[in-house]
């Protein structure tokens, strides 16, 4: 379908636009080396809500482009094109406000490497580095392989989501002299898209501290019911201290194409950045991640806008259903599609809580205690799945639960 179909297609009624994309069939991920489903193959009962990864098929630019790049017959090293480039300056311009020089992008492989990239450029062994948890279980551990100092910031669950204690922030960046701040943003499991009085008070107070300011916005794109993702630095003057990472990868389900993008806008910062990168030989991205990237910011508005709705739809499923039929505690999340339930009202151990999940709903779910010690009692499930698939596992939570 060509780019000016889909513009078109805009222009349909709502009821034929939701059918554009097929957002019901289930792929068959089996034997293809889906982490995800890995567990799927010795074990056909158990059903996997868990990787932050859809179970959706692809639109049909990006399959096309794929197919594409398998008929060059041909797959050496590649280059940084200008337009790979340019369709990320053109697609972070349009979706979020947010213009800056080609020359401020650092391409490499994934956010995770970049997070351990940045730890490395701007501390030393034994330095603080702060995160906020709960929180994506690499943060944790990619502090603590690079021998930093673990400083975990709770969050707060508040008003049926979660919020920053300020004060305690500022004074666990105090008290423990934090040189790096890995923050979330949208936060990962709970899903909060931080408003934008929230985020300037963030980066006030790792400026007030010197503090250099990592954000991770991977799930830039995947704001819901309403919410405005807002990147930092579109919020105030905070180059001189903030790296921003993201990716096309989780917004279009291409993350096994690898590529993640930073964005340091402070020459001195991006200098240090990659001279890391570099004695890691991190400075390569594979041609089919650029392949994809291209193509999502090129050709992914209208699959994404449809994909949107589907999420939406499907996390109100859960809400639903799960608020009416168990104790289990749904916290409603305001971007991603990935859901955070509490089941601390079953007075399970945490052993004991996870069992049941595997053994008995025969789920496979994100273990909560893995995001930081407010997830015991917790676990994160993924919405990202055709709805039937979805219903299949909430019969199966309301049956055990």
């Amino acid at each position: 379908m060509s780019p000016e179909l889909l513009v078109s297609s805009s222009k349909i009624s709502q009821e034929k636009k939701m059918t554009q994309y097929d957002s019901t069939t289930l792929p068959n991920r089996l034997n293809n080396h889906s982490m995800k489903w890995k567990e799927v193959e010795a074990n056909r009962d158990l059903l996997p809500l868990w990787v932050a990864d859809m179970d959706f098929l692809a639109f049909p630019e990006m399959k096309a482009a794929v197919q594409a790049y398998a008929d060059r017959e041909v797959y050496g090293y590649p280059y940084f094109s200008d337009q790979v480039l340019e369709s990320i300056q053109t697609w972070e311009k349009e979706q979020h406000g947010y213009s800056f020089d080609k020359e401020t992008l650092v391409l490499i492989e994934g956010v995770v490497p970049a997070i351990s990239v940045a730890i490395q450029a701007f501390s030393k062994e034994g330095e603080a580095v702060l995160i906020n948890t709960p929180v994506y279980p690499p943060f944790a551990r990619s502090v603590k392989l690079n021998n930093r100092k673990l400083v975990e910031n709770s969050l707060v669950e508040r008003n049926g989501h979660f919020e920053l204690d300020f004060d305690q922030l500022e004074k666990d960046l105090v008290d423990n002299q934090v040189k790096v701040y890995v923050f979330c943003s949208p936060h990962n499991p709970g899903g909060r898209v931080w408003s934008p009085e929230e985020l300037v008070k963030v980066a006030e107070l790792c400026h007030k501290h010197h503090v250099i300011l990592v954000s991770d916005e991977i799930h830039q794109d995947l704001a819901l019911f309403g919410n405005k993702h807002h990147s930092l630095n579109t919020l105030g003057d905070f180059k001189d201290f903030t790296l921003i990472l993201s990716s096309a990868t989780k917004t279009f389900n291409v993350a096994g194409t690898k590529n993640s993008f930073a964005i340091i806008e402070k020459p001195e910062l991006r200098a240090l950045f990659k001279k890391r990168q570099l004695a890691n030989n991190q400075h390569e991205v594979p041609t089919i991640g650029l392949v994809t990237t291209e193509t999502a910011f090129r050709h992914g508005q209208a699959w994404l806008a449809e994909l949107k709705q589907v999420l939406e739809d499907n996390i109100n499923l859960v809400v639903e259903r799960l608020t009416k039929e168990t104790q289990i505690k749904v916290m409603k999340p305001e971007g991603t599609y990935l859901v955070w339930l509490d089941f601390s009202a079953y007075d399970l151990d945490d052993e004991e809580l996870h069992r049941k999940i595997k053994e008995e709903a025969k789920l496979i779910l994100n273990v909560g205690s893995t995001f930081g010690k407010e997830g015991v009692s917790h676990s994160r499930l993924n919405v990202a799945t055709p709805k039937a698939t979805l219903e299949d596992a909430l019969d199966r939570l309301v049956k055990v639960f």
